[in-house]
């Protein structure tokens, strides 16, 4: 390869200007389409259009942030360059793209395109997304087998080195059995993460966590998805999902009873929101809780079905949403969350009957990937709860949705450093694969679209990675203010998973359909990441786009 001059980081930041123009330009057209968000029904693909534009301009502009401050440190080099310079290439220009498609329905034309995007910008972004520059970056990754040697600040490079030695002496070992035979996840796995303080990292010290802050947990999240999503990645996440909601809105007794069990891996949670046929329409949930009395004690009897429950069966206790009140015209209003303590199981079926004759019966859903805490149907029949278990007491009933989303804003940052962990296992894999695979009597390593593909899709994951990073820090500061930052996080770092993980399936040629080969486990994995915490489209029309459209 020639030597080139390549784009530096100010050459990304004026990229990202004219990125910047064109998104403002379209979101302020979108706006008066959509009547400031409100009519987002009448205009789904537009708004689509501009929630995932709006998406790769703050991952783009994240990660010009993030590069600048390795920069400043004194910890930058030639690949970080141009990994940072690629990344922003390619989400500006998918973004001009995705634009580009929508001017006439946005009224813009396409004079729009051409002002923010003059022939000049046209050329830089092209240096930006070069061959060369693409090259360069994925020989470099051949060469290192795809490693992970992002700049952190001591304490968190700390963190992720722990986290990477257990991941891979204790985890990684037995993924594939975990996976081929769909077995529960070990309890050792449980027991040791319990002991290293896996569980209470955003818990606070007063309640028997380590409050490490959300870095931290999305590094330990995401060094465990490379060993093994199913049987690692997501362990943390259950149990995170309950004690934000109990943070949020549990009442102190509640917090001092629960949380500490939590941090410490005592209890383990099972998330039971989604019904057979309620998915997205959270609001719309029917499964109910109704006041009673069973043997002297106050309570509530749980009717009805629940669906992926992922974990449910080892689970030792369910966060369950319910209508506690039977009017379906109060929507969300009617909801309340409960904590259902139920008995540990480790098949794929279960039956829990109290006392009083309440039944939980639960079958775990065969699924192509994730496997490992199998997710459940459940089937509650007159299954009883004591009054103390709806979260906030009496003045949480009916508020139920808003303490459940505010659970599922932090799970939906945790997948997205289970998506960024998930892509840097298929990286290195298949940069692996590619230097000790030989054909036509080379390395497929060293022909020019091997590296091309291994450098472009390095550079994607350093923009999921960014804007991952990004929106944990955010989320330190304003729980709630950073849920859109969360959901942008998760959006950007699940669609970059899938295209890693399949991109790296092909560079692996027939053996990439092999189950010996663990590319195909990260690829029917990496499927379940833009569906599960929200599901894409949702998170693009009623998340990411009310709240760009309507700010």
């Amino acid at each position: 390869m020639s030597a080139t001059a390549f784009p530096s980081i100010d050459d990304a930041k004026r990229l990202l200007a004219s990125a910047t123009d064109l998104l403002e330009k379209s979101i302020g057209a979108a706006k008066q389409l959509t009547d400031n968000g409100r009519l987002i029904n009448d205009h789904q693909v537009t708004t689509e259009r501009i929630a995932y534009a709006a998406t790769e301009a703050v991952a783009a502009h994240e990660l010009v942030n993030a590069h600048e401050a390795i920069i400043a440190d004194g910890r930058s080099n030639e690949i970080l360059d141009l990994t940072a310079v690629g990344g922003v290439g390619a989400l500006v220009s998918t973004l001009r793209s995705r634009l580009s498609d929508a001017v006439d329905d946005l009224g813009l034309g396409d004079d729009a395109v051409e002002s923010a995007f003059p022939a000049e910008m046209r050329q830089l972004l092209r240096a930006a997304t070069s061959e060369a520059l693409y090259r360069k970056v994925g020989a470099h990754a051949a060469e290192t087998r795809g490693a992970n040697h992002y700049p952190l600040d001591e304490m968190h490079e700390q963190v992720r080195d722990q986290v990477r030695e257990f991941a891979m002496n204790e985890v990684a070992p037995h993924a594939e059995h975990i996976h081929r035979s769909d077995d529960l996840v070990p309890e050792s796995f449980i027991r040791s993460m319990a002991e290293l303080g896996f569980f209470g990292l955003s818990v606070p010290e007063e309640y028997g966590g380590v409050e490490m802050g959300n870095l931290a947990m999305i590094l330990t999240t995401e060094e465990l998805s490379r060993a093994s999503l199913a049987a690692a990645g997501s362990l943390i996440t259950r149990p995170e999902i309950l004690a934000k909601a109990l943070m949020s809105g549990g009442t102190e007794e509640q917090r001092r009873e629960w949380l500490p069990q939590l941090a410490s891996g005592e209890v383990m949670v099972g998330i039971a929101v989604t019904e057979p046929d309620i998915g997205s329409n959270v609001a719309g949930a029917k499964c109910r809780a109704e006041r009673a009395t069973v043997d002297g004690e106050e309570g509530w009897l749980i009717n009805g079905p629940k669906a992926w429950c992922t974990f449910a069966g080892r689970a030792n206790v369910l966060a369950v949403l319910c209508r506690t009140n039977p009017d379906m015209s109060l929507g969300r209003k009617g909801l309340s969350l409960f904590i259902v303590p139920k008995e540990s199981f480790t098949g794929h079926e279960f039956e829990a009957v109290q006392q009083s004759g309440g039944k939980l019966a639960g079958k775990a859903d065969a699924t192509p990937g994730y496997r490992g805490m199998h997710s459940f149907t459940l089937q509650f029949e007159n299954y009883f709860v004591p009054a103390a278990n709806l979260v906030g007491g009496e003045a949480g009933e009916g508020r139920g949705f808003n303490l459940q989303m505010a659970g599922f804003a932090a799970g939906r940052l945790q997948t997205g450093g289970r998506a960024c962990g998930l892509s840097q296992a298929a990286l290195e894999e298949t940069a692996k694969y590619v230097v000790d695979r030989i054909q036509f009597d080379r390395p497929i390593s060293e022909f020019q679209l091997t590296q091309y593909t291994l450098g472009r899709i390095a550079a994607r994951l350093a923009g999921a990675r960014a804007i991952t990073y990004a929106a944990a820090h955010a989320f330190d500061e304003d729980e709630r203010a950073a849920a859109p930052l969360a959901a942008q996080a998760k959006l950007l770092a699940c669609d970059v998973a899938v295209e890693v993980t399949q991109q790296g399936q092909l560079m692996h040629g027939g053996w990439g359909y092999a189950e010996e080969y663990p590319i195909s486990r990260y690829v029917v994995d990496a499927t379940v990441l833009p569906i599960f915490e929200g599901v894409k489209p949702i998170l693009e029309l009623a998340v990411i786009g009310r709240a760009v459209l309507a700010a």
